[in-house]
């Protein structure tokens, strides 16, 4: 199923509402695109929906549910199979580009000629097979997010969050990019972009945009 769904969920940072209460489900197999203009709220939506905000920093309020399943922590959204892809990418530059993905899978209890498959594979499916031992300070912005797109598809994920994946890349590596988070979706994900490119929007399912928090449908899921 992998279906994603938020009940009221909202942010706020003190007095500033980032994220007004919503009602969303994006089910497994979908691609929801989240637009808007920089401090709409678009980074602040997908952290909540990851459970990865942390209380001093922000009150959350509303539920956010996985095949029905209540998740009460950032612990829990991972234990139920969910991604984030931050802005920034969250990398180690102290790790290479095969360490990058092959740390969280061994942490995860993938054995490791399984993790050892799985990195090969992913790096060699965001066009970077010959970059596995560079360290990520030697990778240039846009390498940097492929490789943190290729560590969440290692995940296999069920539900995949991608902050502005696809913002540094040139036409080519936007293409090969976007086309491997719908492949996400085709292997049944529920997948939500937070992106300002309006190419990554336009070959998803729904697009929702936020303007000062405040959520639109500009093409709705179905």
């Amino acid at each position: 199923m992998n279906d994603l769904r938020c009940t009221d969920l909202g942010v706020a940072y003190g007095e500033l509402v980032a994220v007004r209460p919503l009602d969303l489900q994006v089910l497994g197999g979908q691609v929801l695109a989240v637009t808007g203009p920089s401090g709409a709220g678009k980074s602040s939506l997908l952290w909540a929906l990851a459970c990865a905000l942390r209380p001093a920093a922000a009150t959350v309020t509303g539920a956010v549910e996985v095949d029905g399943r209540e998740l009460g922590d950032r612990d829990d959204a991972a234990r139920a199979g969910v991604v984030l892809v931050p802005q920034g990418n969250g990398l180690s530059v102290t790790l290479s580009a095969e360490e990058s993905i092959l740390v969280p899978l061994l942490g995860l209890g993938v054995p490791a000629r399984e993790a050892t498959g799985r990195v090969t594979e992913q790096l060699a499916r965001v066009g970077l097979a010959e970059f596995g031992r560079h360290l990520v300070d030697q990778l240039s912005g846009g390498q940097q997010q492929r490789v943190a797109l290729a560590r969440a598809f290692a995940l296999q994920p069920r539900v995949l969050l991608a902050d502005e994946s696809t913002s540094d890349l040139d036409a080519g590596n936007r293409e090969l990019m976007i086309a491997a988070l719908l492949e996400e979706a085709a292997r049944g994900a529920a997948v939500v972009l937070a992106t300002h490119d309006p190419e990554a929007a336009a070959r998803t399912d729904a697009v929702l945009a936020l303007d000062e928090g405040t959520a639109t449908w500009v093409r709705p899921l179905t």
